[in-house]
Protein backbone atom coordinates (compact mmCIF):
# COMPACT_ATOMS: atom_id res chain seq x y z
CA UNK A 1 0.00 0.00 0.00
CA UNK A 2 1.41 3.63 -0.96
CA UNK A 3 0.53 6.92 0.60
CA UNK A 4 -1.94 7.88 -2.35
CA UNK A 5 -4.53 10.66 -2.46
CA UNK A 6 -7.51 11.33 -4.63
CA UNK A 7 -7.93 14.28 -7.41
CA UNK A 8 -11.07 15.64 -6.79
CA UNK A 9 -13.12 19.33 -6.60
CA UNK A 10 -14.72 18.62 -3.56
CA UNK A 11 -15.00 16.16 -0.37
CA UNK A 12 -17.82 14.26 -2.26
CA UNK A 13 -16.25 13.55 -5.20
CA UNK A 14 -13.04 12.32 -3.04
CA UNK A 15 -15.01 9.95 -1.11
CA UNK A 16 -16.64 8.30 -4.40
CA UNK A 17 -15.21 5.20 -6.06
CA UNK A 18 -13.40 5.13 -8.87
CA UNK A 19 -11.40 8.46 -8.92
CA UNK A 20 -7.91 8.41 -10.01
CA UNK A 21 -5.24 8.50 -6.97
CA UNK A 22 -1.93 10.97 -6.94
CA UNK A 23 1.39 10.24 -4.40
CA UNK A 24 2.31 14.35 -5.18
CA UNK A 25 0.95 17.41 -6.69
CA UNK A 26 3.06 16.88 -9.73
CA UNK A 27 1.75 13.21 -10.06
CA UNK A 28 -1.75 14.92 -9.83
CA UNK A 29 -0.91 17.53 -12.47
CA UNK A 30 -0.44 15.65 -14.65
CA UNK A 31 -3.43 13.00 -14.16
CA UNK A 32 -5.77 16.27 -14.39
CA UNK A 33 -4.79 17.74 -17.39
CA UNK A 34 -6.74 21.37 -17.91
CA UNK A 35 -7.18 21.67 -14.21
CA UNK A 36 -4.97 23.57 -11.56
CA UNK A 37 -3.66 21.59 -8.82
CA UNK A 38 -4.52 23.84 -5.17
CA UNK A 39 -2.87 21.68 -2.27
CA UNK A 40 -3.81 19.11 -0.10
CA UNK A 41 -7.43 19.34 1.72
CA UNK A 42 -8.53 17.42 4.42
CA UNK A 43 -12.19 17.27 5.01
CA UNK A 44 -14.49 15.30 7.62
CA UNK A 45 -17.54 13.78 7.73
CA UNK A 46 -19.66 12.72 10.64
CA UNK A 47 -21.32 9.30 9.32
CA UNK A 48 -23.38 6.29 10.52
CA UNK A 49 -21.23 3.19 11.65
CA UNK A 50 -22.72 1.41 8.19
CA UNK A 51 -21.81 4.23 6.12
CA UNK A 52 -18.09 4.31 7.18
CA UNK A 53 -17.65 0.75 6.90
CA UNK A 54 -19.13 0.86 3.60
CA UNK A 55 -16.80 3.67 2.57
CA UNK A 56 -13.43 1.64 4.24
CA UNK A 57 -14.77 -1.72 2.38
CA UNK A 58 -14.50 0.11 -0.85
CA UNK A 59 -11.13 0.20 -0.56
CA UNK A 60 -9.11 -2.47 -2.16
CA UNK A 61 -6.53 -4.04 0.04
CA UNK A 62 -3.93 -3.40 -2.88
CA UNK A 63 -4.83 0.07 -3.82
CA UNK A 64 -3.65 3.20 -2.15
CA UNK A 65 -4.35 3.99 1.50
CA UNK A 66 -3.97 6.76 4.03
CA UNK A 67 -6.25 9.54 2.51
CA UNK A 68 -9.07 8.16 5.14
CA UNK A 69 -8.15 8.57 8.79
CA UNK A 70 -11.63 6.89 11.60
CA UNK A 71 -12.21 9.07 14.75
CA UNK A 72 -14.55 9.06 16.93
CA UNK A 73 -16.15 12.19 18.64
CA UNK A 74 -17.00 12.32 22.57
CA UNK A 75 -20.62 10.71 21.96
CA UNK A 76 -18.99 8.17 20.56
CA UNK A 77 -20.16 8.99 16.67
CA UNK A 78 -18.14 7.90 13.59
CA UNK A 79 -16.12 11.29 12.17
CA UNK A 80 -14.10 10.30 9.20
CA UNK A 81 -11.34 12.26 7.78
CA UNK A 82 -10.67 12.58 4.13
CA UNK A 83 -7.98 13.89 2.55
CA UNK A 84 -7.34 14.72 -1.37
CA UNK A 85 -6.22 16.85 -3.89
CA UNK A 86 -8.36 19.80 -4.58
CA UNK A 87 -8.37 20.66 -7.86
CA UNK A 88 -10.34 23.76 -9.68
CA UNK A 89 -10.65 24.85 -13.22
CA UNK A 90 -7.87 27.76 -14.57
CA UNK A 91 -9.86 31.03 -14.00
CA UNK A 92 -12.43 30.15 -12.04
CA UNK A 93 -12.26 32.15 -8.66
CA UNK A 94 -11.64 29.84 -5.52
CA UNK A 95 -14.17 30.46 -2.98
CA UNK A 96 -13.28 32.76 0.33
CA UNK A 97 -12.26 30.29 3.00
CA UNK A 98 -14.52 30.63 6.42
CA UNK A 99 -12.67 32.29 9.30
CA UNK A 100 -14.85 29.72 11.67
CA UNK A 101 -14.95 26.15 11.57
CA UNK A 102 -17.84 24.99 9.96
CA UNK A 103 -21.22 23.06 11.80
CA UNK A 104 -20.88 19.59 11.72
CA UNK A 105 -23.42 17.53 9.26
CA UNK A 106 -25.25 15.58 12.21
CA UNK A 107 -27.87 17.21 13.78
CA UNK A 108 -27.63 17.36 17.50
CA UNK A 109 -25.57 20.34 18.86
CA UNK A 110 -21.66 21.59 18.13
CA UNK A 111 -18.99 19.33 17.29
CA UNK A 112 -16.65 18.34 20.06
CA UNK A 113 -13.95 16.31 17.97
CA UNK A 114 -11.24 18.51 19.28
CA UNK A 115 -12.33 18.34 23.28
CA UNK A 116 -11.24 14.79 22.73
CA UNK A 117 -8.20 14.85 21.62
CA UNK A 118 -7.23 18.42 23.48
CA UNK A 119 -8.58 18.35 26.89
CA UNK A 120 -5.86 20.45 28.03
CA UNK A 121 -5.23 24.20 26.92
CA UNK A 122 -2.41 24.80 24.79
CA UNK A 123 -1.25 27.53 27.11
CA UNK A 124 1.58 27.00 30.17
CA UNK A 125 0.27 27.22 33.60
CA UNK A 126 1.37 30.78 35.29
CA UNK A 127 1.85 29.34 38.72
CA UNK A 128 5.96 29.30 39.03
CA UNK A 129 7.61 26.27 40.41
CA UNK A 130 8.88 26.35 43.68
CA UNK A 131 13.05 26.64 44.09
CA UNK A 132 14.10 23.21 45.83
CA UNK A 133 15.85 24.69 48.84
CA UNK A 134 18.05 21.59 48.29
CA UNK A 135 19.57 22.59 45.49
CA UNK A 136 20.37 26.57 46.16
CA UNK A 137 23.34 25.45 47.90
CA UNK A 138 25.00 24.70 44.47
CA UNK A 139 25.25 28.52 43.66
CA UNK A 140 26.95 29.99 46.62
CA UNK A 141 28.29 33.56 46.30
CA UNK A 142 32.12 33.74 45.65
CA UNK A 143 34.02 34.79 48.89
CA UNK A 144 34.84 38.37 49.04
CA UNK A 145 39.15 38.28 49.19
CA UNK A 146 39.86 41.72 51.03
Amino acid sequence: MSLAYPIAESLEAAAKPGAKFARSRREAAQLSPGFAVEGLETGWLHLTEEDAAALFSAQSADGPAGHLQRYEDTSGHVVVAISWWKISVPGKKREAVRETAPEPVRAGGADHTDDLYFRRGRTKSKRAKPADPNQLDLFKPPKATS
